[in-house]
């Protein structure tokens, strides 16, 4: 049973830390840098690997409990807040699932000091694509020899824990499925295993305090003790990997409704405080519908996010279909939230004086990142058919064969 005086404990902590953070957002993004007091603010809050289990010093929370306080965050600061689905959520959560006595251990004590993960997927030539990435991991002894680059990497040069997703091959370099390799990189503490680097970095549009890096593994050597292998080993493991992400989703669709959420409370001030042909704009029915509209998506995406935060599968993560549903409802309709809100503010939304040109910039990537809003929508589709939906072209002429 949900303990909702926990819950209501950890909004509180969040709530207050929101009022701290919100004077700060715009420094990070305007220097473009991490915001490492907010990092030592949400530790010592005990926000940081809230939902790692007690057993390793986490605090033992729920993903619900984590997406109340990833809201209340992103009224403020999105950085901040995309720290804490990480800290909490998609490669923590997979280690926490399916790692080692010893990896579980190693991880909670990153995460639990400050360390947001670093979850290294995405490849130049494989984005929505994912089983197309090159990266290898070729066996040699009781070690893995991974090469291949990575990129648009969130956290890259700022993270010290990396989930790092290859091919795996076998000593005649048979492949045999793909895994996922823990890799602790940590230059301050001397910690710098040859053949990792950080290759670049992308400059955003938005969340311009969070780095995006391009990593790259030349003939790096990795213990097979840091192989992330589920029950299913590497032929079906990358499936289950990324049934743990799906709590990632969850948790980026709740960074939008936190933003929008935001800018509806801003747009709500505003259409107060503003006067036009001599009465507060909130007096125009357009207006009105406008604001109506934004408090509707807001409400809607918070209930379909508590709903896919709830309910967990029998590995303990989000249902696949509520978490595709519910992150492509809540961030297409915070992009929405939020544009309206910056045209109620005109000239004023459209400069540096509101928070709303950031926050506009800000929630514009969680269409993109961690699943597009367009694969969310076919992973949805197939479901509801009935059907696996290949995108390959001979995956979908297979497909019409069967009829």
């Amino acid at each position: 049973m949900h303990d909702d005086k926990n819950t209501e404990t950890y909004r509180a902590i969040a709530r207050k830390l929101a009022e701290d953070f919100a004077p700060r957002a715009a420094e990070w993004d305007q220097a473009r840098t991490y915001c490492w007091p907010n990092v030592a603010d949400l530790t010592a809050a005990g926000l940081m690997g809230m939902t790692i289990p007690k057993r390793y010093g986490g605090g033992g929370a729920s993903y619900f409990d984590a997406c109340v306080v990833i809201e209340e965050i992103a009224r403020a600061c999105t950085l901040s807040a995309r720290i804490v689905v990480e800290a909490n959520m998609g490669g923590i959560a997979a280690i926490m699932a399916y790692g080692s006595e010893d990896q579980k251990a190693f991880a909670a004590e990153l995460v639990l000091t400050g360390d947001k993960p670093a979850i290294c997927i995405t490849e130049p030539e494989a984005g929505s694509a994912a089983t197309e990435m090159r990266t290898t991991a070729r066996r040699d002894g009781n070690r893995y020899i991974l090469n291949g680059v990575k990129h648009w990497i969130t956290g890259g040069g700022v993270s010290k824990l990396h989930v790092i997703f290859a091919r795996v091959e076998n000593e005649d370099g048979q492949f045999e499925g793909i895994g996922a390799f823990i890799v602790h990189y940590d230059p301050a503490a001397g910690v710098t295993p040859a053949g990792f680097s950080i290759a670049g970095r992308q400059r955003t549009l938005g969340l311009c305090g969070m780095p995006e890096a391009e990593l790259r593994f030349d003939n790096l050597l990795v213990e097979d003790r840091f192989a992330l292998v589920p029950p299913s080993g590497f032929k079906r493991g990358f499936a289950d990997l990324m049934t743990a992400y799906n709590s990632q989703r969850v948790g980026a669709g709740t960074v939008a409704l936190g933003v929008a959420a935001g800018a509806l409370a801003h747009a709500t001030r505003y259409m107060k405080e503003r006067q036009q042909f001599g009465r507060p704009i909130a007096e125009f029915q357009g207006l009105q519908w406008m604001l109506a509209d934004m408090d509707i998506g807001v409400h809607a995406s918070r209930l379909m996010l508590h709903e896919a935060a709830r309910a967990l599968g029998p590995l303990g993560f989000p249902d696949m279909v509520m978490a595709a549903r519910a992150k492509t409802f809540a961030t297409e309709t915070a992009i929405k939230v939020v544009s309206d809100a910056l045209q109620m503010f005109g000239a004023r939304g459209y400069g540096d004086q509101e928070p709303l040109e950031r926050m506009y910039r800000d929630v514009r990537m969680f269409t993109i990142g961690g699943g597009t809003a367009q694969i969310l929508k076919t992973l949805v589709a197939g479901a509801r058919l009935g059907i696996k939906t290949p995108q390959t072209r001979d995956g979908y002429l297979r497909l019409a064969e069967k009829g």
